[in-house]
């Protein structure tokens, strides 16, 4: 049997617990006489909360504020989190000359203070069930001090958020540098106070995302806060003397915090205690549009659209090339310009407000005031309620629009929004969008009626004509040029089932893609000389090139034998084209000329995932923090696939090779020809021919040609062993058992020694936890069962939170037996193999 100290040791390992000592007494106020010494805890009256010593990185000490009576702990506030104690010795003190609240180490040496001091002989300091630790006069209730306005990562109810006159201070969150090191790390969660007040999530000051101003009720930009009005209230104050935002909980049975973690995400968890369980309710960013700028100037961006970004009514992209190539951040001119004299405005609904830091508010004025002002003002390019409570105030924008969104009703974000037009372009977009069109509309529907009925039997006709006539098509296209062949050859590419068709999106819509002819691709390649080669597999080559304005790309070339054919290559082009996410590889054309099948994607500037990290030589480059963060984006991109897309995507095909690395090792999967499309309601699929690699299969898909998105959770659990691990599925062997890499990893997992998979080459900067969480979501991902498997949004939950309660896995399903034989694995992989999977023999063929 365990002791307990041995239990509380595995137990913190999976979940970054650091708390320490186990065993402490606990005191309810510290005075002038009694100090708090790091075998004690300060509890608050109610048993909310407890204070006391931690240990973090490196054996470095702090003192922090917990839950006292949940299991994890979550620590919400951290005293001297640039000022460690060295060894356990500490001493939080008041001290006797000035009553002022320190932390001493051994020395007697003050590594941190409260700044502000009392009376030596009745100051208290006390930790109340908010979680807030005082300083205060023992028989006064005002603080002289407070810990609330000092804030680390974490909010909690009654917290403050911004600027107070009295104090003079502007509070906000920072998060901590790494999961165990609780210093001052690089991302921020700050009120911008100034003109229309929101909130900035930054990186080393760079704005990554902002909450849209505060409307009333809730931010524009964080529909979620509308769906948490059971749960939470949230204030918002806007005065001469104070500029904050907070939330209080209007259950007092849970728990619920704001939290900034240290990869750069926001979370809020709401703890229920019926389920015992921290339940995330919310995160940002969480898409594409969450991103600050996304679109750019004057752009909008819809998270249900694709592209995501368009230009506002009576706008055109700036940069026409780069807008076709899903790169909005130029953003959009107008069109005609203002003339002021007769201009007037359009209404945006349900918008996300732009950028207003520096707008003008008027919480005085009603609409109609605001209009006026907005019309007089001939630098006012739009303008919108300050509270949509009551269709009161004013708010104003003076200069160009920046990092709008658009919502859905069914959304609830954002609010309605009036933006300046010449009046030529009111007329014409009023014909359409305007208060007046009715009558439009119902002559464009009789009309639509017509002009349909009319197509459908013209229709019949062209299909009679067509079929006598197809064997003199091939010579027609023949005679067309490079780029006609092109569009020719892709618009007639069998219709692939999804949900937009539901909605009558044709196939030749969902082409909106640049075709490049192949002389421009000879002369960017350097006609595809072997030093532009960058990798080389079943389909074919992958080589480097140059666009002659210096763009760099990479060319995919199929090989005229190439496993992957024609129908794998429309169907990349035609999936690809319509996804777009920040982990997913992003094609900005293709080249179908003569036999040549061609694509073009951007350049990823460090190769594939494969190259660095199977390379004893190059797997340095990446450490922990790297495989982390190349994890989390694999699985966000997995989920984009699975669940956020506008079409539930089985990718079919994911492992290393698959993943490319650009100059920041952000992680993009790559290669969508064996991927198929999921409609409707449907969950899985079955098909007589298995396609893949050996080693990334579920078992009910190497044995039964059954596929689901819990397939592709199988491959990203051996994914998630690989990069930890460092070492490949395949091949992984024991002397006498020979073990592949998931029953090893299993055998560690359960002989508590799980640890020991961590590739040394990964470093000696982690935190225990962290590795740990992600090989038991590894191990979980590669169960035998595929109903036992997590799905993905639950997967990048556990990923994501140090505190989500996680299953214990069950065996893996795993291939045993060598492969005939070993290749390295830049070499091409389209050699037959065998394996067993669970006692069963099957042979495949790498379908790349």
């Amino acid at each position: 049997m365990r002791n307990a100290a041995e239990h509380h040791h595995i137990w913190c390992l999976l979940f970054t617990c650091t708390l320490f000592p186990l065993l402490t007494t606990s005191i309810d106020l510290i005075t002038p006489t009694k100090p708090l010494t790091q075998d004690q805890t300060l509890v608050s009256a109610g048993q909310q909360f407890e204070l006391g010593f931690f240990r973090g990185k490196s054996n470095n000490w702090y003192v922090g504020i917990w839950y006292k009576n949940i299991q994890e702990s979550v620590i919400v506030w951290v005293a001297n989190r640039d000022s460690p104690l060295t060894n356990s010795s500490g001493l939080l003190k008041i001290t006797s000359d000035n009553a002022q609240l320190t932390l001493a180490d051994h020395s007697g040496r003050s590594v941190w203070s409260a700044n502000h001091s009392g009376s030596a002989d009745s100051t208290v300091a006390e930790l109340l069930d908010n979680g807030n630790l005082v300083l205060r006069e023992e028989d006064d209730d005002d603080y002289l001090w407070q810990s609330f306005d000092y804030p680390t990562d974490t909010l909690l109810p009654g917290m403050k958020l911004g600027w107070d006159s009295k104090t003079g201070l502007n509070r906000y969150i920072t998060s901590w540098k790494s999961a165990d090191d609780p210093s001052t790390g690089d991302y921020s969660f700050k009120l911008n106070i100034y003109g229309y007040p929101e909130i900035h999530l930054t990186n080393k000051e760079k704005i990554d995302y902002r909450s849209g101003a505060w409307n009333g009720l809730r931010f524009s930009g964080v529909p979620e806060m509308k769906a948490s009005s059971p749960l939470l209230s949230f204030m918002f104050v806007r005065r001469s003397d104070e500029v904050s935002y907070s939330f209080n909980l209007l259950n007092q049975s849970m728990y619920s915090r704001l939290m900034l973690k240290h990869s750069g995400v926001l979370q809020r968890f709401i703890w229920i205690p019926s389920s015992k369980i921290w339940n995330l309710f919310w995160y940002a960013p969480k898409d594409q549009c969450d991103h600050y700028r996304e679109c750019g100037v004057y752009g909008i961006c819809d998270a249900n659209a694709s592209p995501v970004c368009k230009c506002m009514k009576a706008f055109q992209p700036k940069n026409p090339q780069e807008w076709n190539l899903r790169d909005g951040r130029d953003g959009c001119v107008r069109v005609t310009e203002l003339d002021c004299e007769t201009d007037g405005f359009l209404t945006m609904k349900s918008v996300k407000l732009p950028e207003s830091g520096t707008a003008y508010v008027n919480a005085q004025m009603n609409m109609d005031e605001c209009r006026e002002m907005c019309r007089r003002n001939c630098s006012c390019r739009g303008y919108s309620s300050a509270n949509i409570s009551d269709a009161t105030g004013c708010v104003i924008w003076a200069e160009d629009l920046y990092d709008m969104r658009q919502y859905t009703p069914s959304e609830g974000g954002g609010q309605d929004f009036y933006y300046r037009l010449p009046a030529a372009e009111l007329a014409s977009a009023a014909a359409v969008d305007g208060d007046d069109s009715n009558k439009t509309r119902q002559i464009l529907m009789i009309a639509g009626i017509v002009v349909g009925s009319a197509a459908l039997l013209l229709g019949f006709a062209i299909f009679f004509i067509w079929k006598k006539r197809k064997s003199e098509s091939v010579n027609i296209v023949e005679q067309r040029g490079p780029r006609e062949r092109s569009q020719e050859y892709l618009l007639n590419a069998p219709t692939i089932p999804s949900k937009r068709d539901q909605s009558g999106e044709t196939a030749g819509d969902e082409i909106e893609l640049p075709l490049y002819d192949i002389t421009t691709l000879e002369i960017a390649t350097n006609k595809f000389s072997d030093e532009n080669k960058l990798g080389q597999g079943g389909f074919g080559i992958v080589y480097k090139g140059v666009l002659a304005e210096g763009q760099e790309i990479a060319v995919k070339r199929l090989s005229k034998t190439s496993v992957q054919g024609v129908d794998e290559f429309k169907n990349e082009v035609k999936l690809i084209a319509r996804l777009q996410h920040r982990n997913l590889v992003r094609l900005l054309g293709c080249c179908v000329e003569m036999e040549e099948k061609m694509l073009v994607y951007e350049y990823m500037e460090n190769k594939s995932l494969d190259s660095i990290l199977f390379k004893k030589n190059k797997s340095s480059m990446l450490d922990w923090q790297i495989r982390f963060k190349i994890i989390c984006g694999i699985a966000r991109g997995l989920l984009y696939l699975h669940q956020d897309s506008r079409f539930r995507i089985i990718h079919r095909d994911l492992k290393a090779s698959n993943i490319l690395l650009d100059k920041d090792m952000v992680p993009k999967i790559s290669d969508f020809g064996m991927a198929r499309i999921f409609g409707g309601d449907q969950t899985e699929a079955n098909t007589k021919k298995v396609v893949g690699t050996y080693g990334y299969m579920s078992p009910e898909y190497a044995m039964d040609g059954l596929f689901s998105i819990k397939s592709d959770v199988f491959s990203f659990g051996v994914l998630v062993l690989e990069i930890v691990s460092g070492t490949k599925n395949r091949g992984f062997y024991q002397t006498n058992n020979q073990l592949n890499l998931l029953a090893y990893a299993w055998k560690l997992y359960r002989e508590e020694r799980a640890l020991e998979l961590l590739d040394s080459a990964a470093g000696q900067e982690y935190a225990a936890g962290e590795v740990m969480r992600c090989i038991q979501v590894g191990l979980l991902c590669v169960q035998e069962l595929a109903e036992d498997r997590p799905n993905m949004s639950n997967v990048v939950l556990m990923l994501s939170s140090d505190f989500v309660s996680m299953q214990q896995p069950k065996h893996p399903g795993y291939c045993l037996g060598r492969r005939t034989t070993e290749t390295d694995s830049s070499s091409p992989r389209n050699d037959d193999e065998s394996c067993t999977v669970n006692q069963v023999t099957v042979t495949m063929l790498d379908g790349r």
